[in-house]
This record gives structure tokens, sequence and C-alpha cells, in this order.
């Protein structure tokens, strides 16, 4: 009897694995100081987190739109040297991962966070080693909700995406990934994302949540 093919997952970051809120904010609060601006709250800084550093940046200096590439390569620079120092793994994390790499899924990062800084955080929070492949800004022309991310991490797995593989994310970015790539979506409640009206297949308070439901499905 041929091995039933397990799953593949698609993981966002941000909100998904990793509450980045106040490193994110403490960058975006730098680059403001840069230009003679006051900080914002960190609350108000999260709501305008999810289609990258640009859409970040036009939304949290508006008026600055004709300096744009540079505001950007400044926060880039505040967020790369302040890359981990308020940032921690949501409870049930490590635990849900091991969990869904137990069952044998090929697992992968898909964030819109600039590309090389997604491998340092993984590895300096410990759950790089759960991870096949991790994609991001810059590795594909336009950022989520496209779903050029998602094809790309499985081109590089060696996988082609199947009706029954998953997306997992808290924002509505990642749940209208899914919905464009015809697969699954487990909505991330605990995260700092905004669904926005996306629809999503089963929605957990923690990853291990997420791990145990999976297996009733397989």
């Amino acid at each position: 009897m041929p091995m039933k093919q397990m799953p593949t997952l698609f993981f966002d970051l941000d909100g998904t694995l990793i509450d980045s809120r106040g490193d994110i904010a403490n960058s975006v609060n730098l680059t403001r100081a840069d230009y003679g601006l006051p900080p914002l709250p960190m609350e108000t800084i999260s709501t305008m987190v999810g289609n990258g550093a640009k859409q970040l940046m036009l939304r949290a200096m508006p008026g600055f739109e004709d300096r744009i590439d540079e505001l950007v390569a400044n926060n880039r620079q505040q967020y790369a040297t302040h890359l981990v120092h308020y940032t921690y793994l949501y409870p049930g994390v490590k635990e849900g991962l091991a969990a869904l790499r137990a069952l044998g899924c090929k697992m992968a990062v898909t964030s819109n966070k600039t590309s090389c800084l997604i491998p340092r955080i993984l590895e300096t929070l410990d759950i790089l080693q759960y991870f096949d492949v991790t994609v991001g800004g810059g590795d594909v022309p336009v950022l989520k909700p496209d779903p050029g991310l998602l094809y790309l991490a499985a081109e590089k797995m060696g996988v082609t995406v199947q009706p029954t593989d998953w997306v997992i994310g808290d924002h509505y970015t990642d749940l209208e990934v899914g919905r464009h790539a015809g697969i699954r979506v487990c909505h991330c409640a605990y995260g700092f994302g905004q669904p926005r009206g996306e629809s999503f297949d089963v929605e957990v308070n923690d990853l291990q949540a997420f791990a145990d439901y999976l297996k009733t499905c397989l």
C-alpha cells in the first residue's frame, strides 16, 4: 500500500510564529526619530503591519512619500540592527512545530518580511530546524496576498501545491493567499493580524491546537 502523502504547511511569521510587535515598533520609531518625528504607540504601528516594509513606512510616515526608498532603507537597517530584542515565540509554537514535523509534513515559512532576516530570527528563537525552506520579501516580484511566495516555497521543496495543503497565518493577506491558491487555511486568532472578513477552514488559539486538529484529519 502506498504511503499517504502528508500535506505541505506554509506558515506566516509575524503574528503566527512570533510576536514581533516590539521590535517592529522600535524600528519604526527609530526611523521616525531620524526624521524628527515623535514615537507612535506599538498598538498603532501593529495595525500598519502585513504588506511589506514599503507599505509599513508609507503608513507610519505620511507626507514622506517622495522619500519612500530612503525611509525603507533606513527602517530595514534599524530593524536588522535590533532584530530580536523584543521578539518572542507565541505559546505553543515550538511544541506545535515539533508535533507537525513528527507527522512528516514539509514545512515552509512564507513571509513578507525581508527574506535574509527570516532565518536569523528563526535560528535565534531555536525553531529554524523545523522548516525545509524560508522565503520572503525580495524573493518574488509581488508580496502576499499574491500567492507567489507560496509557489516559490513549494518549488524549492520539490512539491506541487495540492488542495490538501495548508496556509497558517493571522492576517487577511495569509487567508487570501490560501483562497487564491485553492488550499486550506488555518487562522491563528492569537496573532495581531486582521482577518477582514476572509474565510478560513479552522481557527486556533495556539499552534499546538492546530497540530492536534491536523492529526484528526489524516
